[in-house]
Formats: C-alpha cells, structure tokens, sequence
C-alpha cells in the first residue's frame, strides 16, 4: 500500500477488473487506451503479465483509476516505464499526478530507479501537460508510433523524468 497526499495505491486484483474496465470504456480513456472488444479480458491481461506491475488508484475509498510500471531489465539501460489511466470525472483535481510522484518516489526509494519515461499519444495535450508538471520533460516526437482505433497510425510523445527532478 502506498500513499500519496490524496490517493493510495495499492495492487490490482481481479476484484479491481469490473471497475477499471468500466472506466477503460468510457469514451476519453478508451481513446487513449483503447484494449480490444473485451476491456475487462484487457485488464486481466494486464494483471496476469508478470512483467507489468499494476496498481488500483483510490480516492476517497474508490478505485478511480490504475497506474502501473515495467523496469528495463538490461542494467546498462535501466530505467522504469509508467502508465495512468483515471476516471474521467476526478482530472482536474491533481490526483494523476499525486499517482504519478507517489509511485515514483516508491521505485526511487526502494528499488533505486534513477530515471523514468512516460510516452502519451502527441495529441493529449491534457496528459501531457500533467506529466510535465510532475517534472517529466519531452524527449521527443515518436513518429507513427501507435496504430490508433481508426486503423491508422498516430505520434507519441517520449517524455523522461530524472529522480532529481520529480517535483512534489
């Protein structure tokens, strides 16, 4: 269990499936993550991937959205790899980024990750703007780098955070 200012995170489950698949599908998180017809085989996918680690985000005694991260696992390269997803209704309240610190401070302090990337779609202009607050620096554009729901493919944005950086 890990807590930040305003949420706790703590490790998903299969009891987290049915909520996280039901934010996954409302209309502003599918278009960013999408996940195939069945969002909720999607998510327990995600669980059952030993090298993902995923986290329900709680606010308030709710699930209101999940986080999770991989490591670089080449020690010349090493590095954590983070993605959020929240409930549409809660943005705009700083809790993505409460998330975000929350578990970056986790992985610097107890498995001495120095360096993390974060990579939205080039326009979540939203997301974007959050991770930059958190201290996350664009890195550059990833041309055609995800194939999107239209079937055609879309830019990302590479962004990095130095430990040093992560703002609080």
């Amino acid at each position: 269990m890990l807590r930040g200012r305003a949420v706790t995170l703590r490790p998903a489950t299969v009891a987290d499936v049915p909520v996280l698949a039901a934010i996954r599908a409302d209309p502003e998180v599918r278009r960013w993550w999408r996940g195939g017809d069945d969002l909720a085989d999607s998510v327990r996918a995600d669980l059952a991937d030993d090298d993902l680690h995923v986290y329900a985000v709680e606010h308030d005694g709710r699930v209101i959205g999940a986080i999770q991260w991989y490591a670089e696992a080449d020690p010349d390269y090493r590095h954590a790899s983070l993605d959020v997803f929240l409930d549409p209704s809660v943005r705009g309240e700083g809790l993505g980024g409460d998330a975000i610190r929350t578990l970056a401070r986790h992985l610097i302090d107890e498995y001495g990750h120095h360096r993390f990337t974060i990579d939205p779609a080039a326009a979540n202009s939203a997301a974007i703007r959050a991770y930059a607050k958190v201290g996350f620096r664009p890195v550059g554009i990833m041309r055609r780098y995800e194939r999107g729901a239209d079937g055609r493919w879309h830019d990302a944005l590479l962004m990095d955070l130095l430990a040093e950086d992560l703002a609080d």
